[in-house]
């Protein structure tokens, strides 16, 4: 029972060191982040940074190891629901979003990665957001077949489903200042969410769709 109960606290440990790790990744990138003060936010001392996780390079691989294990479990090999394409593509599109209100260092962390051209970045965009692309891609593409989508380019279609998205969240501080209300508030995101899939459900329907 105790080896149980230190087993589940060393997991508790590494868990919390994580999550210290993705704030101040975030906030500071890797260069800027400092390990003793991930340890610390994290109630943990140095000593149990580098035992989980060996150096400050491998803490930051496994943060991003960590939320993109997420992001392909929850949205990009998520079984479909719908047989329907454009449904298909909602579902998409929404579970993106949901990953996104749940993770907002998600954008914080990958544009610095696309920005500062990491080997990180070769393996994150092949692993995982080029393969979450081709499935909104192909959904679309099967929705234009199947006349269920009026006839658009799949690629650029994709870019700005899941642009408007990501870019939300990444702007939501200084939306929030324009719109003076917090953009984060779970009410806020709710009422962006539906707006959003009724963009999706009304802007890509075929005009005779429309009509009925």
């Amino acid at each position: 029972m105790r080896r149980e109960r230190r087993h589940i606290e060393k997991l508790g440990t590494a868990r919390r060191i994580l999550a210290a790790a993705e704030q101040h990744f975030a906030a500071q990138g890797m260069a800027g982040a400092r390990t003793d003060e991930i340890a610390a936010a994290a109630h943990a001392n140095k000593a149990m940074l580098y035992y989980y996780f060996g150096d400050k390079r491998r803490l930051h691989r496994a943060v991003l190891e960590n939320m993109f294990r997420q992001l392909r479990k929850g949205v990009i090999a998520a079984p479909r629901k719908s047989g329907s394409p454009s449904e298909q593509v909602k579902e998409l599109v929404s579970a993106y979003f949901d990953f996104l209100a749940s993770h907002p260092n998600y954008p914080r962390l990958v544009h610095r990665e696309a920005m500062e051209q990491t080997k990180n970045f070769d393996w994150i965009v092949r692993g995982y957001l080029r393969p979450f692309h081709e499935r909104v891609v192909e959904a679309i593409e099967e929705g234009v077949k199947a006349g269920e989508i009026r006839h658009v380019d799949a690629h650029d279609t994709a870019f700005t489903l899941l642009g408007m998205t990501t870019s939300y969240f990444a702007a939501a501080p200084i939306l929030s200042e324009i719109a003076r209300r917090d953009l984060l508030s779970p009410a806020a995101v709710a009422k962006r969410k539906a707006a959003l899939l009724d963009f999706i459900q009304h802007g890509l329907r075929k005009e005779k769709a429309r009509s009925r």
